[in-house]
């Protein structure tokens, strides 16, 4: 399934792309993951991490590289193991009301077990709905977050060794 999910967000492009860039934010607003761990590299540039989610069909932890980074405007994630393979690019850009995030991303059902794996294409479109809704409140977080925008308005990305230790 290959979606394409745009929001716009009421804070300033480099906030947003801060937020999104860093893998350690997901468990508070993408509701599939649990936790997110540094497993190598020593920048968001070259990073893998792993990625422990919960799904319908019970936990799961994914591999995830970095692919692509672009700072202050943009970001792919893509899983390199483990059950339903995706790739996400996040993309920022100026806009009013602050910023605008774009999401191009593609996931499919391959590696559920059992009986999910035949539903496949109901799976994928609960996958695409669970996207809309996390963008949803990634926003939220964000625009409601004024000392997340305060703190980390620079599009410096901090240290992974500060990262490492949330």
């Amino acid at each position: 399934m290959v979606f394409h999910l745009t929001t716009a967000i009421a804070a300033p492009p480099a906030v947003v792309f801060d937020f999104v860039s860093d893998l350690f934010t997901m468990p508070q607003w993408y509701s599939a993951v649990e936790s997110v761990h540094l497993v190598e590299g020593s920048s968001r540039r070259d990073a893998r991490y792993a990625v422990h989610r919960r799904l319908p069909t019970g936990r799961a932890r994914n591999e995830v590289r970095v692919t692509s980074y672009i700072p202050d405007t943009e970001v792919t994630f893509s899983s390199v193991s483990g059950p339903t393979p995706f790739t996400y690019c996040y993309r920022v850009s100026p806009a009013p009301p602050g910023a605008l995030l774009q999401l191009d991303g593609s996931i499919t059902a391959a590696g559920l077990p059992g009986p999910a794996a035949l539903l496949s294409p109901l799976a994928e479109q609960v996958f695409g709905r669970g996207m809309r809704e996390n963008l949803l409140q990634l926003k939220t977080i964000i625009e409601n977050n004024t000392r997340f925008a305060d703190l980390r308005g620079s599009s410096t990305p901090p240290p992974l060794g500060d990262e490492q230790n949330r």
